[in-house]
């Protein structure tokens, strides 16, 4: 509670209009705004369906629910393997079960070049915080970058290489962790409206899995 307590002053201070934020203050204070809402959303949902991810999470448009679980939007901007998710939530879940929680991470950690070797260890961490907190862990693709918008050629070029790596790496720590993985079919092109957040397209493809990926949970509450 003292978590959710903090990111309620956080909230009151950014609502009073502070204009002398450092841009390091301003991400923070949307961490604890989200963990305020998810708090008030989890005290109202059931063994709800958790998807933790990125902004492509946080701007998606899944449903409210699959299978009589709230599927609940726990997509924080900028988020990527190495933000501490795990306790993040954890934080507000305050020994709540989920039904599912599906992992959707790693477009940011290849945007930002992350090594393999860190890359895996974070996401292996990660999942090792979250078991404890979900009946189902699943493990989702990461999308494909493309040459759009501010995305060059040769910055898409690397970054695909470190997605395809990422990828590669997926299916073994899913299992390792007694999660199940969910691989992203292909997106046709174009599936982003900036090289690297999705369209409408991307979307429908996106969306699809996640709920595929959850369908192995329905029915266990």
């Amino acid at each position: 509670m003292m978590a959710i307590a903090v990111a309620v002053l956080a909230i009151g201070v950014a609502l009073a209009g502070v204009s002398f934020f450092r841009p390091n203050t301003v991400v923070d204070t949307h961490r604890y705004t989200r963990q305020v809402i998810l708090h008030y959303t989890f005290s109202r949902a059931d063994h709800p369906f958790i998807v933790l991810g990125d902004s492509i999470t946080e701007a998606s448009t899944l449903p409210r629910s699959a299978c009589d679980h709230a599927l609940v939007n726990a997509g924080l901007d900028g988020a990527s393997t190495a933000s501490d998710l795990g306790t993040w939530l954890n934080d507000v879940l305050e020994g709540r079960r989920a039904g599912a929680i599906v992992v959707a991470l790693g477009t940011n950690d290849a945007l930002q070049g992350r090594e393999q070797k860190e890359f895996e260890a974070n996401y292996a961490s990660l999942l090792a915080k979250l078991k404890g907190s979900a009946d189902h862990l699943v493990v989702l693709g990461i999308p494909s970058v493309e040459v759009r918008g501010r995305m060059p050629a040769d910055y898409q070029a690397a970054t695909m290489r470190r997605i395809d790596a990422f990828n590669a790496a997926l299916p073994a720590l899913a299992e390792k962790a007694g999660a199940t993985f969910a691989p992203l079919p292909p997106m046709g092109a174009p599936h982003t409206i900036d090289g690297v957040h999705l369209d409408t397209a991307g979307y429908a493809v996106w969306d699809a899995a996640v709920l595929k990926g959850v369908s192995g949970a329905c029915g266990t509450h």
